[in-house]
């Protein structure tokens, strides 16, 4: 199996997963048990996505759904947001900046490896910048 504790989006995304583990702590009782379940879940589902995606030789798909499983976490972060689940803005602005944080690189894996899967090579854009 190949390794994927040294991508920096898996780290990432383990970064987050832990931080959501511990701000649910801080939940009220009631949106502990709905949305933190649904946040720590996603995040668990995230990671998983990125162990398996790093694993495979057909990553296309799996990035795929990796980028919509990052738009719900997105999603149930607003949510958390809106009916006051989180402790403070604090906690609310960090989720999301570090959810936007791995958006980003994850459509960065999308697009060099649709440039790899076209044929092309991704570091030769970088010559002519």
């Amino acid at each position: 199996m190949a390794k994927y504790e040294h991508l920096p989006i898996y780290q990432k995304t383990y970064n987050f997963l832990i931080f959501s583990e511990n701000i649910v702590k801080n939940f009220s009782r009631y949106h502990k048990y709905t949305n933190g379940t649904d946040l720590r879940n996603t995040a668990r589902k995230a990671v998983k996505i990125i162990i398996r995606t790093n694993n495979s030789k057909i990553k296309t798909p799996l990035l795929e759904e990796l980028r919509v499983t990052l738009e719900e976490l997105k999603f149930i972060i607003r949510v958390c947001k809106e009916v006051k689940a989180f402790h403070n803005f604090k906690s609310f602005e960090t989720a999301i900046n570090q959810v936007t944080d791995v958006s980003r690189q994850a459509e960065g894996w999308l697009k060099h490896v649709r440039k790899l899967e076209n044929g092309q090579n991704p570091s030769s854009e970088h010559r002519y910048r």
